[in-house]
């Protein structure tokens, strides 16, 4: 058994000059700047619904969201929300657009199943997850501030 755990280890010693180096600044970097160039755009947004349409900033919020689904989806159809993903990594799964990627790609990958049972079946089985985790997660936090307004309040 040490036999093989010695042997593992001197491969694994003898492939690492082989295997590229990971990047991790520079993907830091882009993961960054792409991530908040599409916060950007989600803001400049806000700030059209406000100013031409006299919302407030609270009633802003929910076009601008459905404005930045209806962008990231269009771009997932069009290929290139996959192009700004393979250059930007985690900047681009911001939760709207990245959400709104995930599941308009689920919807193209099995449209030839049918609207039913490939694109509607296919396409609410990422977004079921993400509701649970959100009531979930919602409901937690819910319950700490609770806590923390009850004894420290």
């Amino acid at each position: 058994m040490a036999a093989d755990s010695k042997l593992k280890k001197d491969y694994l010693n003898q492939i690492k000059g082989f295997q590229p180096r990971t990047p991790y600044i520079s993907n830091c970097i882009k993961a960054f700047l792409v991530g908040g160039l599409i916060c950007t755009i989600g803001q400049v947004i806000q700030n059209f619904f406000i100013h031409f349409f006299n919302f407030t900033k609270d009633t802003a919020a929910s076009p601008t969201i459905a404005t930045l689904v209806l962008i990231s989806a269009l771009l997932t159809g069009f290929g290139v929300y996959d192009k700004i993903g393979q250059f930007a990594g985690a900047g681009s799964a911001i939760p709207v657009t990245g959400f709104a990627n995930s599941m308009t790609s689920a919807a193209l990958e099995h449209r030839s199943e049918g609207i039913v049972l490939g694109i509607a079946t296919n396409m609410f089985k990422l977004a079921g997850s993400v509701i649970v985790f959100g009531v979930v997660a919602a409901y937690v936090i819910g319950v700490v501030r609770y806590c923390i307004k009850l004894f420290f309040f």
